[in-house]
């Protein structure tokens, strides 16, 4: 079974963790295509100001069109981000961003290539088992060569990933579980080891009568004496 800080920020069984995660590392996220029937619905949702949601005030205006909301393009690079990396990743939560800008207008039919680099990891003080991870967030504008033209948004943030679990070495294993087997009694210096499973056990009839009377009678079983 796959353990919780053994699976993917989706649920899947994860191949990338902390240690993978080095400085210097850059994570090609696809490149997503601009939606306009979803661009207008997100804004109508969401952001409904004129310049998102009014093609005729928006195409009179100084943008020349609609143009998306900032926070859908934002959600663009999180699903990007979602199916091209967390996704692999052993991923916690986010303790927040420190940047998120919108440097460039995106409108319907662009094609927008997303990236992600690793700035910065070290081991998390407030989350044990985990590590922080510092990234930068871009996409860019590509032109009808698939060159990028321009950068429309960019965003620092943290994440926090769990650390690879340590597998048990199978021969240190087998080695300790013959120690145990070794250090355990046997069966005969176990105290109540010659008693039946379960049932009263009558004590010897004694050679003389106890002063106070009968002979004694011990009684329970295996189950009353074990602790869980």
């Amino acid at each position: 079974m796959t353990t919780p800080d053994a699976r993917s920020g989706t649920g899947r069984p994860a191949e990338l963790f902390f240690e993978d995660l080095v400085p210097g590392l850059t994570v090609d996220l696809g490149v997503v295509t601009v939606d306009a029937d979803e661009m207008v619905a997100f804004a109508r949702r969401f952001d409904p100001q004129w310049y998102h949601v009014d093609p005729d005030l928006a195409a009179a205006s100084r943008h020349g069109g609609l143009i998306a909301s900032g926070f859908y393009t934002v959600s663009l690079f999180m699903r990007a981000y979602v199916d091209h990396l967390l996704s692999r990743a052993a991923a916690d939560a986010s303790p927040g961003l420190e940047e998120l800008r919108w440097l460039a207008p995106v409108r319907a039919g662009d094609r927008l290539a997303v990236r992600v680099d690793v700035m910065g990891a070290r081991p998390s003080t407030a989350r044990p088992g985990l590590g922080t991870v510092s990234l930068t967030g871009t996409m860019l504008r590509l032109g009808p060569d698939d060159r990028p033209e321009q950068e429309v948004l960019r965003t620092r943030f943290r994440g926090w990933f769990a650390v690879r679990p340590v597998e048990a070495d199978p021969v240190e294993a087998e080695a300790v579980e013959a120690e145990a087997v070794e250090a355990a009694p046997a069966d005969a210096d176990r105290p109540g080891a010659d008693r039946p499973a379960d049932g009263p056990i009558a004590a010897d009839p004694p050679t003389a009568a106890p002063s106070d009377g009968d002979p004694t009678e011990i009684s329970g079983s295996a189950e009353a004496h074990r602790h869980d």
